[in-house]
């Protein structure tokens, strides 16, 4: 099969223009994995590049199969000048590396976590897990691998992951979504959780 990170660069291009900054990061043991950095207007999206090199595998499997199995990429929408979100690199590469390294599959739902803020000062060490198709569309890929997802992560405060836990992510979503939440700024608040 062929290299899918051109197809999957090719992919962000499409949806969110062009990257205005890009790193990389190589943890020992893995492969490579970038992070593109988008800016529009006063958001910034972070994108993983890397991740969908390689089909995720259940921890569980014996063997894991080189071509079939869940693929994905991690999006991050932050309001732009409001924290030094651009630290939020090496963050999203040790989320993006989770799966070669601890052998997660990292799908909707999913609580992420990396034990520090994801960037200086943030009330976040943690993320869920969104649903893909949205801002950037799946990839398909020829069969029979899995698409390319690409998806969105919501920073969470202690107490919403803790919430999160206990309730579920949907319940999070719509305590989120009827409070108003502006899940893109970098410096919010815990919602409430009463």
């Amino acid at each position: 099969m062929a290299d899918v990170l051109p197809l999957v660069e090719a992919r962000l291009r499409t949806a969110l223009g062009e990257p205005d900054a890009r790193a990389a990061v190589t943890f020992l043991g893995t492969d490579r994995i970038e992070v593109l950095r988008f800016t529009d207007g006063d958001v910034v999206r972070y994108a993983t590049l890397g991740m969908s090199a390689q089909p995720m595998a259940d921890p569980t499997a014996v063997l894991a199969d080189p071509v079939k199995g869940p693929r994905a990429e991690l999006v991050l929408s932050v309001r732009h000048g409001i924290a030094d979100t651009d630290k939020v690199l090496r963050p999203l590469v040790v989320l993006a590396a989770s799966p070669q390294v601890e052998g997660v599959i990292v799908a909707p739902g999913a609580s992420l976590d990396v034990g520090d803020p994801l960037w200086p000062g943030a009330p976040f060490t943690s993320v869920l897990v969104a649903e893909s198709g949205g801002l950037v569309e799946d990839l398909e890929l020829d069969a029979p691998a899995d698409p390319v997802r690409f998806l969105p992560l919501l920073p969470m405060t202690a107490n919403e992951a803790a919430w999160k836990r206990v309730h579920g992510a949907q319940a999070l979503q719509e305590r989120w979504l009827t409070h108003g939440t502006d899940l893109r700024d970098p410096a919010r608040k815990s919602v409430s959780l009463d």
